[in-house]
């Protein structure tokens, strides 16, 4: 039976198992979307932009350990994929991204919307096709889904000249293919998981630390069990959290730059680090110099490249995590390590005794709580300033208010619990990280190696669409939130509830805080409500402060959603539940932040992770 291209392009999905295609429509793509039309298996989820398409897939992705695909025109429409895919590229995630191209006979000629989107995105897929015969079509097709989904997981793109997709050939679609030089490595090699086995045994400062390749291989359920079965305590990266409840005894948090002042502790003073499925990355070691100086270091990770890249790995192992800890549990025991958790108890004692902060609640994990010392001191010549800000504030019209993040991230896991939470990019991302208890696995979508601003609401709304029986937040800046907020109406049309918590204050906040510690307090270009009138001199908290743009409570009413801002501590929580109790479309809060409330803990360029910050220049 010969069939179109296109129509081949909707079979290879349906066989795939693809319940959801996320897209925008263009000319050289109109034949497919013409049969998608009458497919009533597969949903097309228009998106308003092919960034928030592609971002959609992934948290589409991230949340189910399925492959997200999505589709898009040719030139501008394939262009504007590219930071979706690096992003996706970045933290290892399986999406299939399908993209218009002229016809064969014009390509190379510059014809009307033509991009050598192949050439452009090399460097940021796991691999990518062209597709020059129908013949090859089915192959290929078959071909991006078992990459992007096997191994180590990643993007994969597949040019569709319109040709290509309007000539008719042959049906088939198979169910399997052979793709030479490419065999992922499942199992470890025996004699390297009896020598990680050993070297656990006898370590007497042993550290799990376990970074986002627990997740992506399904291995949290096997991790737990040897956690419980040798009472080694645990670090993570920021794409590791969840691998056990935050609210374990043996969870000791994040480490790095923003990372809990025990987990920087504890891996600057072990003498095993045991990693599984981390990158060993710089925002997660500090100082290389500097990082687990006294530790030997095994590494389990399915992409050898990874390993030895950036720190000595005395025992590495290849293999894909899930395999590889199965074969390692049975040859576990617990070491002695009583005396190490008292010095980790110790640490947590010590740090709870310094100074607290005002207000405020503890949040599970003791020594989180620590890095609420973002809080400035009084500075002198600001009275004026903050009162004309507190009557901005009052009247609904200005930006940045008298909340505080860490009180606003503890509320939302009080009220919801178990949620999916995305996150922008930047101070959002952090405090998210520190104050909310992630108890599950595949509960934190962000962007972790690229740093992508605008990430979080369409990977939000690509959540939602997988996890219907889910409450998805994107916890969001004022900023980032703006980079891709036309997805507003992708939400609102679709009827999906996703809560997008914005902390609200009127910078772009880590950048600002770098320019505060770093930078003489100098505010260039970080002020979102700076104008052609404000002076050459901008402290953040001036008297006469344009009023703030966007009104946030009335862009999600113009969109359709629901709208509302939070300006006391009192309306923290009702504001929550009122968002809870909505179920058929977006609500957008507006949480006025204190404006210059800074992230902490913080690991200052060049400095190991237990030279820590926790004020404008004051260490641990």
């Amino acid at each position: 039976m010969k069939i179109s291209g296109a129509e081949l392009f909707v079979k290879a999905l349906k066989a795939e198992g693809v319940k959801h295609l996320f897209g925008f429509p263009g000319g050289v793509v109109i034949p497919v979307f013409d049969v998608l039309y009458s497919e009533p298996e597969i949903k097309v989820i228009l998106a308003r932009h092919e960034q928030g398409a592609v971002h959609a897939a992934d948290g589409y992705a991230r949340s189910t350990g399925k492959t997200g695909v999505c589709l898009v025109t040719s030139g501008p429409g394939a262009t504007n994929t590219v930071t979706g895919i690096a992003t996706a590229n970045f933290d290892s995630v399986p999406i299939v991204c399908f993209t218009g191209q002229v016809s064969r006979s014009m390509i190379g000629n510059d014809a009307f919307q033509e991009a050598d989107i192949v050439g452009i995105t090399r460097p940021i897929t796991k691999h990518n096709y062209l597709v020059l015969d129908r013949k090859d079509l089915g192959r290929i097709l078959k071909e991006a889904f078992t990459i992007a989904n096997s191994g180590r997981p990643g993007p994969v793109l597949v040019d569709l000249p319109k040709d290509v997709i309007l000539e008719k050939g042959d049906d088939e679609y198979p169910a399997r293919v052979s793709i030479r030089g490419y065999n992922p490595v499942l199992k470890g090699h025996p004699n390297q998981i009896k020598r990680a086995a050993a070297e656990l045994k006898k370590a007497k400062r042993p550290l799990f630390y376990v970074g986002g390749g627990l997740h992506i291989s399904g291995a949290v359920d096997v991790f737990r069990k040897a956690v419980k079965k040798t009472g080694v305590p645990v670090v993570h990266s920021l794409m590791g959290t969840g691998a056990i409840p935050g609210d374990d005894p043996l969870s000791l948090g994040m480490l790095g730059m923003h990372g809990t002042y025990v987990a920087n502790m504890a891996v600057s003073h072990s003498d095993l680090l045991f990693g599984i499925g981390n990158r060993f990355d710089d925002r997660a070691t500090g100082e290389l110099a500097k990082f687990a100086p006294g530790a030997k270091i095994v590494h389990i990770d399915q992409d050898p490249v990874s390993i030895s890249r950036n720190v000595p790995v005395e025992v590495p192992i290849v293999g894909d995590a899930r395999h590889v800890l199965e074969q390692l549990l049975p040859l576990l025991e617990a070491p002695e390590t009583e005396a190490w958790l008292g010095q980790i108890e110790d640490w947590r004692r010590e740090h709870d005794q310094q100074e607290q902060p005002e207000g405020g609640v503890k949040a599970p994990g003791t020594e989180r709580t620590e890095a609420v010392r973002g809080r400035k001191a009084a500075n002198p010549g600001k009275a004026a300033s903050a009162a004309a800000a507190k009557a901005k504030t009052e009247s609904g019209q200005g930006s940045g208010g008298h909340l505080r993040p860490d009180t606003i991230i503890q509320a939302i896991c009080k009220v919801f619990p178990d949620a999916i939470i995305a996150t922008e990019v930047g101070q959002n991302q952090m405090w998210a990280s520190q104050f909310y208890t992630f108890r599950h696995s595949r509960s934190l979508l962000t962007s972790g190696g690229l740093g992508t601003m605008g990430y979080g609401f369409p990977a939000a709304i690509g959540a939602q669409i997988a996890n219907p029986d889910k409450r998805v937040i994107d916890i969001a800046g004022d900023g980032s939130i703006q980079m891709n907020i036309q997805e507003l109406a992708t939400a609102v049309y679709n009827e999906l509830p996703v809560i997008v918590a914005i902390l609200n204050n009127g910078f772009l906040g880590m950048v600002r805080q770098w320019q505060e510690l770093f930078f003489g307090r100098r505010y260039s270009s970080t002020c979102l409500m700076r104008g052609e009138n404000c002076p050459p001199e901008c402290e953040g908290q001036m008297e006469g402060c344009p009023v703030y743009h966007p009104d946030f409570v009335k862009l999600a009413e113009a969109y359709g959603a629901v709208g509302l801002r939070v300006v006391e501590d009192a309306q923290i929580e009702p504001a929550l539940k009122q968002a809870e109790a909505i179920k058929d479309r977006p609500v957008f809060i507006d949480f006025l932040v204190e404006r210059e409330f800074n992230v902490f803990p913080m690991v200052a360029p060049g400095a190991g992770n237990a030279e820590m910050m926790f004020s404008e220049g004051g260490q641990s």
